[in-house]
C-alpha cells in the first residue's frame, strides 16, 4: 500500500506488526499503540475501507446445489452399504442435495476482497468461532461511510509510555 515507515523492524517483523494491528482495529474498531504505529495502520485501514466503499453492493445472489451428508437424530452421518465391481461391502455416506441462494462477488468487489485479506489475519471472536473479516470491511464497516471522504479513523494522544516513554496514542474508527 505505498511507502511505509520503517519503524526499527525488518520488514517482516514489521509487516506482521502492520496486519496484527489492522486485523485488530477491525475487530474491535479501537486499538492502543504508539503514535508511528498508528499512522501507518491509519493508512492502511483508510485506504482498505475506501477500496471497500467503491464496491459496496457489487454482487448477485444466484442459487447453486449444495450436496451435503444426512445426519441421523445423534448428529452422525447416516451410511449404508454398497458393493464394489468386485463383490466387495462398503459403506458409502447418503447425501442430500439442496438449493440455496448465495452471494457471488462481482470481479471488482472479488479484487477488494482479495487486497483486505492480504492485510487481515484470520480471527476468532469470543466463543472461539471463526470471523471472515473481509465480509466485515466489505458488509458492515466501508457502507456505514459512503457519505464521508476519507478520515475514517481518529487519533487519541494518551501521553508517554512508562517504559521507553514513547508516546501512546488511542486509534479508533469513527
Amino acid at each position: 500500500m505505498g511507502l511505509q515507515r520503517k519503524l526499527s523492524r525488518p520488514t517482516d517483523q514489521r509487516m506482521a506488526i502492520l496486519r496484527n494491528q489492522v486485523t485488530a482495529l477491525f475487530i474491535s474498531g479501537r486499538i492502543e499503540t504508539t503514535e508511528a504505529r498508528a499512522r501507518e495502520v491509519s493508512d492502511i485501514a483508510e485506504k482498505l475501507i475506501t477500496k471497500a466503499k467503491k464496491v459496496t453492493g457489487n454482487y448477485t445472489s444466484r442459487q447453486i446445489k449444495v450436496s451435503s451428508a444426512k445426519l441421523d437424530g445423534g448428529g452422525k452421518k447416516m451410511t449404508k452399504g454398497a458393493t464394489s465391481k468386485n463383490d466387495k461391502r462398503y459403506d458409502v455416506v447418503v447425501r442430500e442435495v439442496k438449493t440455496d441462494m448465495s452471494t457471488v462477488d462481482d470481479p471488482a468487489r472479488l479484487h477488494i476482497r482479495r487486497q483486505a485479506i492480504k492485510w487481515l489475519y484470520k480471527a476468532k471472536n469470543e466463543k472461539g468461532e471463526n470471523l471472515n473479516l473481509a465480509n466485515k470491511l466489505l458488509d458492515e464497516i466501508a457502507p456505514k461511510y459512503k457519505d464521508r471522504n476519507g478520515g475514517y479513523t481518529r487519533i487519541y494522544k494518551l501521553g508517554p509510555r512508562r517504559g521507553d516513554s514513547a508516546e501512546m496514542v488511542l486509534l479508533e474508527l469513527l
